[in-house]
């Protein structure tokens, strides 16, 4: 029977869960590195910034879309952009200090639409 280790910085064996959160929110080739290193030995704080970093991206593919939209789409990306920098920070900050705290706005959707991850 498997435990969750309370501290996030330390794993009974593999990859240290903290090392895999914070590379899944480096581009994404890192977040797949993370999925990777997170199948080996996964963990509920590794699984849970591969969650958040792939909405993150995701949302950026979306807002690249809106982009080809004239005028209007240019500006939705722009301060869509901005905000999921913002939100980028946030998450990368969370998995620095050891924290699952959700993105805002959009977290509680990315953990519920990628909960197989």
């Amino acid at each position: 029977m498997s435990e969750e280790n309370p501290n996030p910085s330390q794993s009974t064996s593999g990859t240290d869960p903290k090392v895999v959160g914070l590379v899944s929110y480096l581009t994404i080739i890192g977040w797949i590195v993370a999925l990777i290193l997170n199948s080996n030995n996964k963990s509920e704080f590794g699984s849970f910034h591969i969650r958040q970093s792939l909405g993150i991206i995701l949302t950026g593919f979306v807002l690249g879309f809106v982009n080809v939209i004239p005028i209007l789409g240019q500006i939705v990306w722009i301060v869509g952009i901005i905000l999921l920098i913002i939100l980028w920070f946030i998450g990368f900050i969370a998995a620095i200090q050891g924290e699952k705290k959700v993105v805002p706005v959009l977290g509680q959707y990315y953990q519920d639409w990628f909960k197989s991850l």
